[in-house]
């Protein structure tokens, strides 16, 4: 492992990642006005999105949930210090997706599944593990619970057991406990690499495998770079004998939903101006767009035919901030613009990443 990166990770591990504060009574229907999460943003988010059991939805998606969303809203929850609905997400989360023989959680539940809804896919997704034990985590840290950090424990231990593997002589995620192994490559998602929730599982679970995660995460997020601008792609196969990262066969070769958390994540982290976030701003400022391109195609640097989400700016903003020098507070959008679940949760995301990322530095 080259120094440089053994130092930078170390740094981004060490760094805090919890969030401590008072435990806050909530009353039904009632939010602290103080939370770190505008609450009324969470409310909103809520009312359309969150269904009273704890699922949450994407009604554009067919109503499904996945493990991430549950992840997401978790987080949310725990820093709009809500912990009723904190409670509901876990539970149901716990309860459907649940993985009999691991901590892991399957990642797809689909309401007209068998049975009136049901898990149509066992295997999990990892940035949705990430998510929950993340959240689970800070919870615990706030509200001072040993149950919620014992499960978060369980999950980040089952994390290195069961998904992390050696690549020639890289350390890398694998986005599922299943099928992404091929003969000749492994196939990762750059988008999984969370560093902020790195360092919180890190911590929690001391192991020198997460340094190993951190440190070759951003070596392949600085290789794994392609197109006019430089940008990670949404899927990447890495080769079994080393070599040059390229975009995974049987994805569209692009930036795009899943990549665009990258420089998310590592604005979050204190790592704004590392060269995937840097590339991001790059292309998202690039003067001849006659609007914030939603995503480019890596060979022909095609750009999409449509704006990008108002959640997908909000990240552009965030990036642009965390980039440069310290700036006042932008105006995220709220999440009347957003339109669609992804983009009201990106601009949530956003926000706490906003909030955390004060107080880190790199």
């Amino acid at each position: 492992m080259p120094p440089h990166l053994r130092r930078r990770s170390l740094l981004v591990l060490s760094a805090p990642a919890l969030v401590a504060g008072p435990a806050v009574p909530l009353r039904a229907g009632r939010l602290p006005q103080d939370a770190p999460l505008d609450t009324q943003q969470w409310r909103s988010f809520c009312a359309r999105y969150l269904l009273p059991e704890g699922r949450v939805v994407d009604p554009a998606n067919g109503s499904i949930s996945h493990s991430e969303g549950q992840g997401w809203a978790l987080l949310c929850a725990e820093q709009a210090l809500d912990r009723e609905t904190f409670d509901q997400v876990l539970g149901w989360t716990r309860r459907v997706l649940g993985r009999p023989g691991d901590a892991l959680l399957s990642w797809r539940y689909r309401p007209d599944g068998m049975g009136g809804g049901a898990v149509d896919d066992p295997n999990n997704a990892t940035d949705g593990d990430l998510m929950v034990a993340w959240a689970l985590l800070r919870a615990g840290h706030r509200w001072r619970s040993a149950a919620y950090v014992e499960q978060g424990v369980a999950i980040a231990r089952d994390v290195l057991r069961l998904l992390v593997r050696q690549v020639a002589e890289e350390t890398v995620l694998l986005p599922g406990a299943t099928g992404f192994e091929q003969r000749e490559h492994v196939v990762v998602n750059p988008s999984y690499y969370a560093f902020p929730a790195f360092r919180a599982l890190a911590q929690a679970v001391p192991d020198p495998l997460w340094l190993r995660l951190a440190a070759d995460g951003l070596n392949l997020l600085r290789r794994a770079r392609f197109g006019r601008w430089a940008l990670p792609a949404d899927w990447v196969a890495l080769p079994r004998t080393g070599g040059r990262p390229v975009p995974a066969p049987g994805w569209p070769a692009r930036f795009s939903y899943d990549a665009v958390r990258v420089p998310l994540y590592l604005a979050w982290a204190g790592m704004g101006r590392e060269p995937a976030a840097a590339s991001a701003v790059r292309f998202w400022s690039d003067p001849r767009h006659g609007r914030l391109p939603a995503w480019t195609d890596l060979g022909s640097d095609a750009i999409s035919p449509y704006e990008a989400s108002p959640g997908i700016r909000a990240i552009a903003q965030l990036a642009r901030s965390r980039h440069g020098e310290a700036a006042p507070m932008p105006e995220w959008p709220s999440l009347d613009e957003t339109g669609d679940y992804y983009s009201s949760v990106l601009t949530l995301l956003v926000r706490l990443a906003w909030r955390d990322s004060l107080t880190a530095s790199i």
